[in-house]
């Protein structure tokens, strides 16, 4: 984010005797800056390797918004800890990722699901060839994360199929509880999700339909 300033992390791959770097990492933060990672709920600290919302603080963080306290109180802490709004973990090796937007997770009874885990377990499909999750009411869970998908051209691919392929792998919470075929995914020109369309799809009567063939 544009707040955050123009270096926080760096890949080992720029170093002058490079090291080898992990897929989806943004590599280590930087020595003038401080990361943590936080329950974006309760502020508390998850276990290493679990994901929570990105928090920075350094002196390349902007001071605030101009003539906007409000929007600076909501961004940046007392502590002088930035918010980021990425939902992220740290390794072992202090590699920094980035799997998510707090904005963006799925609130199933308390428990928080992260759209872009499943859609990356989805895409890993071999009759998958897009696919978007997003969450849709529910009266008992609040929300449930529900999919739409693309099949691959001349695959027949089942709503029961694309369940077990994701429960195998996920723990009870991120289970998708509905599955809609469509023909393409809305993205913006920037291959962005349009998740508001999808949403949108999913408030207007009559809801999409889920054919298993």
């Amino acid at each position: 984010m544009t707040e955050a300033g123009p270096v926080l992390s760096m890949s080992p791959a720029f170093a002058k005797q490079p090291l080898p770097t992990k897929s989806g990492s943004c590599g280590n933060v930087v020595r003038n800056a401080e990361l943590k990672v936080v329950d974006p709920e309760t502020g508390s600290l998850p276990p290493p390797n679990h994901p929570g919302e990105i928090c920075i603080r350094g002196p390349q963080i902007m001071k605030g918004y101009l003539n906007d306290a409000e929007a600076t109180a909501r961004t940046i802490d007392v502590d002088g800890w930035l918010h980021t709004g990425d939902i992220g973990y740290v390794d072992d090796d202090d590699d920094v990722f980035i799997v998510d937007r707090v904005k963006e997770l799925i609130k199933f009874k308390g428990f928080q699901v992260p759209p872009a885990e499943l859609e990356a377990l989805l895409i890993s499909h071999p009759n998958i060839a897009d696919a978007a999750v997003v969450p849709q009411k529910d009266e008992a869970a609040g929300e449930v994360p529900v999919a739409f998908v693309v099949r691959s051209n001349g695959f027949e691919l089942t709503e029961e199929a694309v369940k077990e392929f994701i429960s195998k792998q996920v723990v009870f919470y991120k289970r998708l509880h509905k599955v809609y075929f469509v023909h393409a995914i809305p993205k913006s020109p920037a291959g962005k999700i349009l998740r508001k369309d999808l949403r949108a799809k999913l408030a207007a009567p009559p809801p999409p339909s889920s054919t298993s063939s």
